[in-house]
């Protein structure tokens, strides 16, 4: 039941245990109260070392004389006497552990909530192209999500109808119920399950939005991209996600931005790498080369005398913009030598001439 190995430790018993009570529990969303009693009663067995020695060895545990050997009552200790509980001080100092989960919200008075249920956060990818990430850029962005009514303004009901005192809680906004539990009888205060917590039900409920304050359709959201982003990197939009229920609050929106690939720059963090062609000309004579960098400036650069082109050349101050900041990153050259597919006579000779030069 609690999902646990035959040779699983206490603690992972009890870290097993909380888990599954907080997701079964019958007060929260998704919770079954018979799996509840039965998760509370295994812990009860794998929790006790007597217990799980019991059933380990026979497959199941006895109770008080039913024990082989007339083993001690297991209940020894407890009080069920006027639907309560009590135990004594040999119980040990950690109960507050075992019954931190099982008693969450019990006892005589409760919290009332709020009838407002909080949205979702939204997640979405925006696509970027290395030059919209260079300059930074401005969107609306629309994406499908709850918004709020437009019939009645996201409270979910008409607001010239009022409201009433809830007939089921007596506007109270709480119902008192008690239950029967491997510890005896509790009583529990929860929320009422009509009014959602304020002791009000509308008279007219929205008919849009059957009650929800909500309908799902297309959100709009306009963001600012700074220069710089980089491929991966989210963007939280504060209250950019899903419109809560009955005027709760808006959830978050996360942007994911991923940069398109490009034709002739290659990114590396703030860096930019660019292959360039040249001639034998712009090379041997050191002729300015003419370039433009990622955000269409036009620059200029010669090939100094003895260069490899092997070797990268550094252009400061031409890559990308550091995000969040006014600096920028460096471009790096690497040069692809152009060679003619054709060479007349005249310039095989004059080629000629230059090696004989070259290599006197």
């Amino acid at each position: 039941m609690l999902g646990v190995s035959k040779s699983a430790s206490e603690d992972e018993i009890k870290k097993a245990y909380r888990k599954l009570a907080h997701q079964y529990h019958p007060d929260k969303a998704g919770g079954d109260e018979k799996k509840f009693k039965e998760i509370n009663e295994a812990y009860q067995v794998l929790g006790n070392k007597e217990k799980r020695a019991q059933y380990d060895q026979f497959g199941k545990v006895f109770e008080g004389g039913d024990m082989p050997g007339g083993g001690a009552n297991p209940f020894e200790g407890f009080d069920f006497g006027g639907g309560g509980f009590s135990w004594n001080a040999g119980m040990g100092g950690d109960m507050n552990d075992i019954f931190e989960s099982i008693f969450e919200q019990f006892g005589g008075g409760g919290r009332r909530q709020s009838a407002s249920s909080h949205g979702s956060d939204v997640e979405i990818i925006q696509h970027l192209t290395l030059e919209e990430a260079f300059r930074g850029v401005t969107r609306d962005l629309e994406f499908k999500t709850n918004v709020a009514c437009a019939v009645c303004g996201g409270i979910g009901y008409q607001k010239e109808q009022g409201q009433k005192d809830c007939a089921k809680c007596g506007g109270r906004g709480e119902l008192r119920v008690e239950r029967r539990t491997f510890f005896g009888r509790f009583s529990q205060v929860q929320q009422c399950p009509d009014c959602f917590g304020v002791g009000k039900t509308p008279n007219a409920p929205c008919a849009s939005c059957k009650g929800t304050g909500r309908v799902f359709g297309t959100r709009t959201v306009r963001v600012t991209i700074a220069p710089g982003i980089d491929d991966g990197q989210v963007i939280k939009v504060h209250g950019g996600g899903e419109t809560g229920e009955r005027g709760g609050g808006n959830g978050d929106l996360y942007i994911v931005v991923k940069i398109k690939p490009h034709a002739h720059f290659t990114r590396v963090k703030s860096d930019l790498y660019l292959v360039k062609k040249i001639t034998l000309a712009e090379m041997l004579l050191e002729r300015p080369v003419k370039l433009k960098d990622i955000g269409g400036e036009e620059f200029s650069i010669t090939i100094p005398a003895g260069f490899s082109l092997k070797e990268k050349m550094r252009v400061p101050h031409r890559g990308m913009p550091k995000f969040g900041s006014a600096a920028r990153g460096d471009l790096y050259l690497l040069f692809d030598l152009e060679v003619p597919k054709h060479l007349s006579a005249k310039a095989k000779k004059l080629l000629g001439e230059l090696n004989d030069e070259l290599g006197s």
